[in-house]
């Protein structure tokens, strides 16, 4: 979901220099809404059964699909069935489990001092304030906002990963290109009570009909309303050469022997 190995906790707050930028309320409500029509169902894709599990499997997430994640984590909560055993964890056992995910080695690293934090500071238990997360190896705002939003309902602030980012920006909400500052735009512009539903809506849409590469905006319900920022037209396809007759692509046999002749006279004559 993210496009580094871990998040980096950023303060909301402080978090651009710039002004926050906001679309007009219209277009906003419009987007909203034609999303919560396309993807009423839209739920996080995660297989978690407890906020620690999903603390794991939302870091784990990083620079790998959910799918992965979810083929993963069965075997990892098995071995590690709470932050106590995962604070104690083998770091080359741990490796071995979620290599997979990608950057495995960095992922590992950042699970067991996640846990150990758990352990140290919050008796084993994922705590339900933004600053205590945040505070947590490899979690910012993305993990938290995750773990608050669709753990415990809480909306704390929005989800802003890769498929965020990239639909925000095409459809005119932002034009940050840092999660935090894209963040800072949307919690401005989108009514709070649609703070969780809209990023795991927009997520889905970017996975389904809005791609990086191609999107499928002729497929896309936001189609009405979208300004395509950034979205570049399909090329043309390149004109066929006509074809030409016979007849002006063959030398006459006259040409040709005239041509010849003169190619053996060029040969015999001495340079001077």
């Amino acid at each position: 979901m993210s496009r580094q190995p871990h998040d980096t906790p950023s303060p909301l707050a402080g978090a651009a220099s710039k002004r926050a930028f906001r679309p007009s309320a219209r277009h906003t409500r419009e987007v909203v809404e034609a999303l919560a029509k396309a993807y009423p169902d839209s739920r996080c894709a995660l297989d978690f059964a407890d906020l620690y599990q999903l603390i794991v499997a939302t870091i784990l997430s990083a620079q790998c699909t959910d799918k992965r994640v979810n083929m993963v984590t069965p075997r990892l909560f098995d071995t590690f069935p709470d932050a106590a055993s995962l604070a104690s964890a083998d770091p080359a056992e741990l490796e071995a489990i979620i290599r997979s995910t990608g950057f495995y080695k960095a992922k590992a690293k950042n699970l067991i001092a996640m846990a150990r934090g758990l352990v140290e500071n919050h008796d084993g238990q994922v705590p339900e304030d933004i600053e205590s997360l945040t505070k947590l190896a490899g979690v910012g705002r993305k993990t938290a906002n995750v773990v608050l939003g669709v753990g415990l309902g809480i909306t704390s602030g929005i989800v802003v990963d890769t498929h965020v980012t990239r639909l925000s920006r095409r459809l005119g909400l932002t034009k940050r290109n840092d999660a935090v500052g894209i963040e800072r735009d949307l919690v401005k512009a989108v009514p709070k009570s649609d703070w969780v539903l809209v990023s795991l809506r927009m997520i889905d849409h970017g996975r389904a009909i809005c791609k990086a590469g191609r999107p499928a905006c002729q497929k896309c319900p936001l189609e009405s309303i979208c300004p395509k920022i950034g979205v570049e037209a399909k090329p043309a396809k390149p004109s066929k050469p006509r074809k030409t007759t016979g007849s002006a692509t063959k030398p006459s046999a006259k040409s040709a022997n005239t041509k010849a002749e003169s190619r053996q006279k060029t040969a015999r004559t001495p340079s001077l």
